[in-house]
């Protein structure tokens, strides 16, 4: 039972990280979100202060405990918001992972403060799919994006932010070249990665 009362905080916890978190980072407001997916679902006791969830999207209560059949509607919900926004190419998914990108450049660290902020981090492909999930902004931006990836303490030696080895990489031909100049990588718009020194300004793309 507490089991079952964990997880279902836990997944209204992800859905508030990402209303409160990704909604905001994509220009829209707590309110524009709630009435993309307004729905009577009963009231869940997950609060930030003394707003619970539910409140904050916008819906209105049941009479009862309902508690699976909220979450259950509010995983509903949160599909629909992810349709719209699809729809507005300003997100794409691959597997459990949700890329954004709210259509800004910054510097590499800006990005990363940025995408923090909205509960996220930089986008990082780990696969091919993934990597064509944030061509898909590339492209559509015509514009080059920060990867969450960086050189390590070798030069031309690249690992994800956290200095675990990379997995998948896409460079392009004869890359990397910076060797220990260029720290940041950038994805071009045929999907190839490039190293590029940190303080250029690139497309924001996050994951969630």
């Amino acid at each position: 039972m507490l089991k079952d009362k964990e997880e279902d905080e836990v997944q209204l916890g992800t859905a508030y990280l990402f209303f409160t978190g990704l909604v905001p980072f994509l220009g829209l407001s707590i309110n524009n979100a709630a009435r993309i997916t307004h729905s009577s679902v009963g009231r869940t006791p997950v609060t930030k202060g003394s707003t619970s969830v539910i409140e904050l999207l916008g819906f209105l209560p049941l009479a009862g405990n309902a508690k699976e059949n909220t979450i259950r509607q509010l995983e509903h919900r949160i599909s629909r918001l992810e349709g719209v926004l699809h729809l507005g190419k300003m997100i794409t998914t691959s597997g459990g992972k949700i890329f954004a990108t709210n259509g800004k450049k910054a510097d590499f660290h800006a990005t990363l403060k940025t995408c923090q902020e909205a509960g996220g981090s930089i986008a990082t492909p780990t696969n091919p799919s993934e990597n064509d999930a944030i061509l898909y902004f590339v492209k559509s931006y015509n514009t080059y994006a920060y990867l969450g990836i960086k050189e390590s303490l070798i030069p031309s030696k690249f690992q994800f932010l956290d200095g675990t080895k990379l997995r998948y990489t896409n460079w392009h031909s004869k890359e990397p070249s910076g060797k220990g100049e260029e720290e940041c990588v950038e994805m071009y718009t045929d999907g190839t990665w490039n190293d590029k020194r940190c303080n250029q300004n690139r497309l924001i793309v996050c994951q969630f």
